[in-house]
């Protein structure tokens, strides 16, 4: 227990870090964030910040991913991940979406994910790379849905 307060302490820290503008500080803090679940979702945060300030986000991306597979809890990896994949595509980033995705090894997580990223980019009138991702998606259920949205979005 004690480690989940001193966890969410340096967590806080490290978001004031990052309100004013010191990344790589705030990296190297949340790098030491004991519990994995908050020190992913702090990196993620931080990479999240980056695109949304219009700094190089690479590699805070690759120190988010990297952290949020040495998430040991099951499923919780994948929550990670997922998340984080989703907020890079509500920021306009569906190829680090995609790229994020292929992290994910629970199969209906990923698919989730590609099945979003291809609907936003027929949204964005690029049906032959959505329906390139679509099918590509293994998970066949998830295929069927997102063939399914993407009929019903033309």
């Amino acid at each position: 227990m004690q480690e989940w307060y001193r966890s969410r302490g340096l967590y806080e820290a490290v978001m004031k870090l990052v309100e004013s503008g010191r990344m790589l500080e705030a990296q190297k803090m949340a790098e030491g964030i004991p519990d994995e679940v908050i020190r992913s979702k702090a990196l993620s945060q931080i990479a999240l910040e980056a695109v949304r300030k219009g700094e190089d986000y690479r590699g805070f991306l690759s120190s988010a991913i990297e952290a949020a597979l040495e998430i040991g809890k099951p499923g919780e990896s994948t929550k990670a991940l997922m998340s984080l994949a989703f907020e890079f595509l509500n920021l306009g980033k569906p190829e680090e979406a995609l790229k994020i995705a292929r992290y994910i090894k629970e199969l209906p997580g990923r698919s989730k994910v590609e099945a979003e990223v291809a609907l936003s980019l027929a949204r964005e009138e690029k049906l032959s790379e959505a329906i390139e991702i679509i099918n590509g998606i293994m998970d066949e259920d998830v295929k069927t849905w997102a063939m399914s949205r993407l009929a019903s979005q033309l």
